[in-house]
């Protein structure tokens, strides 16, 4: 079962992909991870991404797909890998696929979390955390008893510059510009399955478990 997990920032992407994980022991493989381990690895394509890091500069596709291509031929992606990160871009996914079919492997699925955009805002910016202690809450689906203040050791609760409006509108319109054509050339090839993120956690995994279910028998 090889598939592609993707969603826009706050749709609960990551809380799915542990748990597609924990259900069907494929690995979960992210895009820094893998350039992290190829350049501790010192591996021919993590020197080779190392050189333009060092320089500031942008990694090439061939490097990058080069890296993918290293990390989907180690022994734990035997039975299926969980892309996570990646495709960015279209030349990526169809580099992606080139390489597949040379390893004689092919995308089964591609998973898209899809929550509205407006939900998604409401999720990002209403994240507080503990000046003192890191506690995390947030101002509707777990907000502290009094308002400003930790539960946990009384410290001031603030909002990270991330998190501000302006900078989470930012970040989900860029995210869904690139997103869009990626998510329409899978939907092309009959690979697209959309998960209604808006559910209950437990249910958004029990319908992503029901799309896998076949592939993993």
């Amino acid at each position: 079962m090889n598939i592609i997990l993707m969603g826009l920032p706050g749709a609960g992407k990551g809380t799915q992909g542990e748990k597609i994980v924990e259900k069907f022991g494929i690995p979960h493989i992210s895009t820094g991870d893998m350039f992290r381990a190829a350049i501790k690895d010192e591996t021919e394509m993590g020197k080779k991404a190392k050189s333009y890091m060092d320089q500031g500069l942008l990694v090439p596709d061939e490097v990058v797909i080069g890296i993918v291509k290293e990390r989907l031929g180690k022994a734990d992606c035997e039975k299926g890998f969980m892309l996570d990160g990646f495709p960015r871009t279209m030349a990526q996914a169809e580099a992606l696929d080139a390489t597949l079919a040379e390893m004689e492997r092919s995308i089964d699925h591609v998973i898209n979390i899809d929550v509205d955009r407006g939900i998604l805002m409401d999720r990002l910016t209403g994240r507080r955390i503990c000046k003192n202690c890191g506690a995390t809450y947030h101002v509707i689906f777990n907000p502290p008893s009094q308002e400003g203040i930790c539960d946990k050791c009384g410290g001031e609760l603030y909002q990270r510059d991330d998190d501000n409006e302006a900078t989470v509108a930012t970040r989900l319109d860029v995210n869904i510009e690139q997103s869009a054509p990626i998510l329409n050339y899978y939907k092309e090839k009959g690979l697209l399955r959309t998960i209604d993120g808006h559910q209950d956690i437990d249910k958004v995994f029990e319908d992503v478990a029901e799309v896998l279910r076949g592939q993993a028998q």
